[in-house]
């Protein structure tokens, strides 16, 4: 791990090829909310390619505007939600529809980071 980082709203665990998200109980997360994303992709992703896996173990609630924003990271090459909770991988199903970005869900963590891992080698390689 590179870096594991505390904020009001969630943690994040930075990777070499991806973050891994855990959002607060009770959080509403908003655009606004992606500035700090796009200040860790500038800092720790700088003109290359990751992924971002959201790893649901809190109930949280997500403004479908802030999956727009996360779209527009350009070097964001795959999206993960992991969770056991039926009701969070429907979420993350209808939350699919506003993130133009390829987009998975997964029940277990390591089945996620695979996934994720394997996007950012074929991004590697087309450049």
């Amino acid at each position: 791990m590179r870096a594991a980082l505390k904020y009001d709203f969630c943690d994040f665990s930075i990777f070499e090829n991806f973050i891994i998200a855990v959002m607060h109980e009770g959080v509403t997360v908003l655009p606004k909310h992606n500035s700090i994303l796009i200040d860790l992709v500038e800092k720790y992703f700088k003109n290359r390619s990751f992924a971002y896996i959201t790893n649901r173990i809190n109930s949280y609630s997500v403004d479908p505007k802030v999956f727009e924003e996360t779209s527009k990271i350009k070097n964001l090459v795959a999206f993960a939600v992991v969770s056991q909770s039926d009701v969070r991988i429907a979420n993350a199903s209808f939350e699919k529809q506003f993130l133009s970005k390829p987009h998975k869900s997964f029940t277990k963590l390591i089945d996620a980071i695979a996934w994720c891992e394997q996007l950012v080698e074929e991004s590697k390689n087309k450049s």
